[in-house]
């Protein structure tokens, strides 16, 4: 793996990194203290900044108006957003819409591109993507009862959804429901395009997640589907396929995940090392800086973030050359490993902001409520490690080790 960061990359990192500090951190204050959808008017304003900038949608195709970055440069580029809440969604990759446009690029038809895709990448409309089901496991997606039976050129669809994130305001959902109930487990399921004002298409409430409901992009919704009609021309690729989409999908989206929590564990880490040089802790003038403890903390963490950093560009690097069937094993590593050092680096800066930690006057307690799911979306650590522990042993199997 080369560890040059080309020069073009290392200028739009420059770029975005001035923006961040400049434009989004400054208004942290009112997004903590506000509804997002409040902020929204100047959030475009910002939008349209970083479109005159031309930074908009980094990782998206040039064709229909992104920068049309690889995953390398996105990977960078995602660390250096990451470092606040506003960050993806101003440049216009944020998730869930960033899955969904690879997913229309690489399987929808030439309609659904101009219907759905484009729009979406110009930033006219936002999308959401609907497949974790309220009983049953999240961690587990063949696991699914969430019908779509078809009933003349329509699909009609039964069930009930949760943590469809960002549905408030949504113009679309993809959607996960079997099509295929007889199938083998892995083919069951297809993916659906379902616009969000289709008649049986029901927001129930958006989730309050430790006490915040949120609202607009910031919300995740909860969603009832009661004999949703849309039209079998709405399948995105292969009937039955939605499985096999779906790991694509997840694959380059871990990268996106891990390397956005690395943008946290830098600004965390960051605040911290800020606050312990300032925070005088005793009568002569010593700083918290001077603790052992405190020192122990910050050079575990600067470990600990360098350690992820490195795995998550290697699983890119791997992924790019190799796919993402090659480096499955290196996703499930850095899926848990990433998002527990994220947690630890956040715990550890909020304890040493002390009583100031614990109130919404910085940004750290956010990232402690809302980034505590990373260890649950997207897999589960404890299924991750099993997964990959399984992989490992097989090569093992019979094998003689001296």
């Amino acid at each position: 793996m080369d560890f040059e960061i080309p020069e073009k990359t290392r200028l739009i990192i420059g770029m975005i990194d001035e923006f961040v500090d400049k434009e989004l951190i400054p208004l942290e204050p009112e997004f903590l203290n506000t509804s997002f959808r409040d902020l929204l008017p100047v959030l475009e304003e910002k939008r349209a900044m970083v479109k005159r900038m031309e930074l908009w949608a980094p990782n998206h195709p040039r064709e229909y108006g992104g920068m049309g970055l690889g995953l390398m440069d996105h990977a960078f580029v995602s660390e250096s957003l990451g470092r606040t809440p506003l960050g993806h969604y101003v440049f216009g990759c944020q998730a869930p819409d960033a899955g969904n446009i690879e997913i229309l690029y690489l399987y929808g038809t030439d309609e659904q591109k101009e219907k759905y895709l484009r729009p979406l990448v110009e930033g006219k409309i936002r999308s959401c993507f609907s497949m974790t089901e309220v009983e049953l496991p999240g961690s587990n997606p063949v696991m699914m009862d969430t019908t779509a039976v078809k009933d003349g050129n329509d699909y009609v669809i039964n069930g009930q959804k949760w943590y469809t994130s960002s549905s408030d305001g949504a113009e679309f959902a993809i959607v996960m429901a079997k099509t295929n109930p007889e199938a083998p487990p892995y083919l069951q399921a297809s993916m659906i395009i379902v616009p969000c004002n289709t008649p049986g298409f029901n927001q129930v409430r958006n989730i309050p997640v430790m006490g915040e409901p949120g609202t607009d992009y910031f919300g995740h919704g909860e969603i009832l589907y009661q004999s949703c009609r849309v039209p079998q021309k709405n399948l995105l690729g292969s009937e039955g396929h939605g499985f096999v989409i779906a790991q694509e999908r997840l694959g380059p989206g871990r990268i996106h995940h891990c390397m956005r929590w690395l943008g946290i564990c830098k600004r965390s880490f960051d605040l911290m090392c800020s606050r312990a040089s300032e925070r005088i802790m005793t009568p002569d003038g010593k700083t918290l800086a001077t603790k052992q403890i405190i020192q122990a903390w910050i050079a575990e963490c600067a470990a600990d973030i360098q350690a992820a950093r490195l795995m998550t560009l290697n699983a890119a690097w791997k992924i790019g050359k190799l796919g993402v069937k090659e480096a499955r094993e290196d996703i499930s590593l850095i899926k848990f490993f990433v998002a527990g050092v994220m947690q630890n680096v956040v715990d550890k800066a909020l304890q040493v902001h002390g009583g100031l930690g614990m109130t919404d006057d910085i940004i750290i307690p956010f990232f402690y409520r809302h980034e505590r799911a990373s260890r649950i979306y997207d897999g589960a650590d404890e299924v991750h490690k099993m997964s990959v522990a399984r992989r490992i042993l097989k090569g093992y199997a019979g094998r003689e080790v001296k």
